[in-house]
């Protein structure tokens, strides 16, 4: 007879190590978690130039791992001046001495994905349309009129 916790909705948690596991490797969860706040980390400056690649443990320990980071050619150098700044951020982040070094891998930045759905834009209430209208009625340029009213939708709406 099947275990009947096999059926129906199971908690998150349960299965996440399984999935996650899989996908970020044997130590998943602290790579992950590294993945998921590294601009948050190393800062909003070397995040844009850097991104995580692999973190290797040596033998089965659970410290002192290697950080494999790709970086650019122009961060390259300020990441090396900084590695004990970012190890000890890291380390910190963490909970314990996870990684002891940074491997840095030349590469091209990691490109933030971008939303191209087309943002719809807000509709402007009767009484802010009747604003507008009346605050650009004093420009007595009609393409200038248009452009301002155009600029108040857009703010406004």
């Amino acid at each position: 007879m099947k275990d009947p916790q096999q059926y129906g909705p199971r908690r998150l948690g349960r299965t996440l190590t399984s999935v996650a596991g899989k996908a970020l490797g044997k130590h998943g969860m602290a790579f992950g978690a590294l993945l998921s706040d590294w601009a948050a980390i190393v800062g909003s400056r070397l995040g844009e130039q850097t991104a995580p690649l692999k973190l290797v443990f040596p033998g089965n320990q659970r410290d002192n791992a290697t950080l494999h980071v790709r970086v650019t050619s122009a961060a390259a150098l300020l990441v090396q001046h900084e590695e004990p700044q970012i190890l000890e951020r890291i380390n910190s982040f963490m909970g314990w001495r996870a990684v002891a070094r940074l491997k840095l891998v030349h590469g091209a930045p990691v490109l933030k994905s971008k939303n191209f759905a087309p943002v719809v834009p807000k509709r402007l209430s009767p009484q802010q349309e009747v604003t507008l209208s009346t605050t650009t009625a004093q420009v007595e340029d009609p393409e200038l009129r248009a452009v301002l009213e155009k600029l108040g939708r857009a703010i406004g709406g």
